[in-house]
């Protein structure tokens, strides 16, 4: 499993606000981008993806700018993860949908470690196993509707977001201080 630059840029946007000196204080995406030399276009697409699912506010105008709208305590790394990341197929006949709905009673599903966040209470991100047979003539793989390797891979996956989900924003910036060091002293 590999996540996506969208991801990595999502989670460092995050740790960048959640160590600023002042957490009160607005930030700007050029800040951002240039404290970890990223493309600032690139940045905006994702800053305001992580402004419409609430984790950060932002604030227009001339003295505008952005911060986190939750604690780090209250931001779930496997749920960020599966909101923003686009593509969970490790293989090319591996599906996953990805939709926002109630936690199913199911095995084929990861899940979501409850949060505080009223949004998050009332709605939870599962990850499913799609059955692929319709899709076998468009993926070309003779052996897709009978493939047990489809369910060895979906149980890795569903372990690797079980691991995202024991760990929240403030766990990844206990060291905040070093984070700082390098983030804002420059």
């Amino acid at each position: 499993m590999r996540l996506t630059n969208y991801s990595d840029y999502a989670l460092r946007s995050l740790i960048y606000l959640a160590t600023k000196p002042d957490p009160y204080l607005l930030a700007n995406i050029s800040d951002i981008a240039n404290s970890y030399n990223i493309s600032k276009s690139h940045l905006t697409k994702i800053i305001h993806q992580l402004g419409q699912l609430g984790y950060i506010d932002s604030v227009r105008g001339k003295n505008g700018g952005i911060r986190l709208a939750r604690a780090p305590k209250d931001i779930n790394l496997g749920v960020l993860i599966k909101q923003i990341e686009p593509d969970f197929a490790l293989v090319e006949c591996f599906a996953t949908d990805l939709s926002i709905t109630p936690k199913p009673d199911s095995d084929n599903s990861v899940a979501n470690i409850d949060s505080d966040h009223e949004e998050n209470s009332a709605k939870d991100v599962s990850l499913t196993l799609v059955d692929e047979v319709a899709q076998t003539a468009r993926v070309g793989c003779v052996i897709s509707p009978v493939c047990q390797l489809k369910q060895v891979l979906f149980e890795a996956l569903t372990a690797f977001i079980a691991v995202l989900e024991r760990y929240t924003l403030a766990d990844i910036i206990s060291n905040e201080a070093e984070l700082a060091e390098l983030l804002f002293d420059k």
